[in-house]
């Protein structure tokens, strides 16, 4: 099965049919490279072809990645026939695979070969983590006689490296490539269209760089409550996603760390860590719990919420909008502290200043108003009453009311629970 299309890339037209390509013009000027555009295509398979594609496309000189199905015959290649349970283990069911049309020039074959090969587990056999099938299979399909005397190549040292590290021998099958059908036109840059989920990481952890990479020392993961963060070293728009909406904003007391998957040495963990991000929640090196795919602000501090709060009086008012019982241990601990602000226990942004703190002689927490921006306010008829409820913007756990007009000389009243705040004095925040 083929398909023909034709894509404009740099002013001339390039038209390629199941892997074959031809260009309009022999030499094409690009403003950046000065050189000949030397424009090859190649197919992988590397299980799931959805993160597979994404991280093609973010490596610099690749100019196409599409998913597509490959090497299989007797049945027409769509994703529902591939699937099919009973293909799961056909030798001649298709391939999920990639196909990447790149400028070797700026990105050389042989290192597009050894991404690939980094990219994945080559050792195991129809399957990556928990996709099992022959559809999971890793294969390379060459275009030309030097790729495949490249990959045979890149294969070959490839595989003490493994070997070294502990693992089997390479699986992965080298073979010219006879057809490509493309994929479903929602399974083209699946992730780009699924914002929420995670991104298949499969790697293995060993690499080509001859220079051993020295451990990264965890020692400071082994004492306490820790946060760590699986990050992906291709790209991945969920672990962007969590960085710029939660990570790069969170200043809470529980430390958070950013680690990749084969650098978790000393740790205890549990989990499958072979999707990005993952979360994970440690006490004194071991995982208490994980939380695997990309997590909102609301979804992250509510599992951190149960992981420093746990049963506790603290959790009952953030996320069941409990009140602390009056002139509670905290009040006693916060209504006369020295300067400083009141911060979100899990987020530790900023919420109140003790400048604003009053005595309303009611047993909680009184202020005239919160820091600027930092709550939000919500019509609560609970009890049979009307009152206006404050939550922490960063969290969105329940902080108490406001009551209008009874703070001092008229002003505004912010009742606030002691149990949900932590004190910062003003020369450490």
């Amino acid at each position: 099965m083929t398909f023909s299309r034709s894509v404009y890339l740099l002013g001339a037209a390039i038209t390629f049919s199941a892997g074959c390509f031809a260009l309009s013009t022999e030499k094409i000027e690009h403003s950046n490279v000065e050189a000949t555009m030397h424009i090859k295509t190649i197919v992988l398979g590397s299980g799931c072809f959805w993160g597979a594609e994404k991280r093609y496309e973010a490596l610099e000189g690749v100019i196409d990645a599409e998913s597509g199905y490959a090497d299989g015959h007797g049945f027409k290649a769509t994703y529902k026939n591939i699937t099919d349970q009973s293909r799961r283990f056909d030798e001649n069911n298709y391939a999920e695979v990639v196909q990447v049309m790149y400028n070797s020039n700026i990105i050389s074959s042989k290192a597009l070969l050894q991404n690939y090969f980094e990219s994945h587990d080559p050792t195991q056999s129809n399957r990556q983590g928990n996709d099992i099938g022959t559809q999971y299979r890793s294969i390379i399909l060459t275009t030309t006689k030097e790729q495949a005397q490249l990959a045979e190549q890149v294969k070959a040292e490839y595989q003490p490296l493994l070997s070294e590290a502990g693992y089997g021998a390479i699986k992965t099958v080298i073979k010219p490539l006879e057809g490509f059908v493309s994929a479903e036109e929602y399974h083209q840059n699946y992730l780009q269209k699924n914002p929420n989920g995670y991104c298949p990481d499969h790697a293995t952890g060993v690499v080509f760089n001859k220079n051993k990479k020295a451990d990264v020392d965890n020692s400071v993961l082994l004492t306490g409550k820790q946060i760590v963060v699986l990050d992906s070293r291709e790209y991945c728009p969920y672990c962007e996603k969590f960085k710029k909406t939660v990570a790069n904003n969170y200043k809470g007391s529980i430390p958070l760390t950013f680690r990749h998957a084969d650098e978790l040495n000393g740790l205890t963990i549990k989990s499958a860590t072979w999707a990005t991000p993952t979360i994970l929640f440690l006490e004194n090196g071991k995982e208490v719990y994980a939380r695997q795919g990309y997590a909102s602000p609301a979804e992250f501090y509510k599992a951190l919420g149960a992981f420093k709060l746990g049963d506790s009086d603290a959790y009952e008012v953030a996320f069941n909008e409990r009140t602390d019982r009056p002139y509670c241990k905290e009040y006693k601990e916060f209504k006369n502290t020295p300067d400083g602000v009141f911060v979100d226990k899990l987020s530790g942004e900023p919420l109140f200043d003790t400048r604003d703190r009053f005595n309303s002689g009611t047993g909680w927490l009184s202020f005239k108003h919160p820091v600027k921006n930092s709550v939000t306010k919500h019509k609560d008829t609970s009890w049979g009453m009307t009152r206006i409820e404050l939550k922490s913007k960063s969290t969105g756990i329940h902080l108490g009311h406001l009551f209008k007009g009874e703070g001092p000389r008229g002003t505004d009243r912010y009742c606030i629970n002691a149990t949900v705040l932590e004190f910062i004095p003003r020369d450490k925040s």
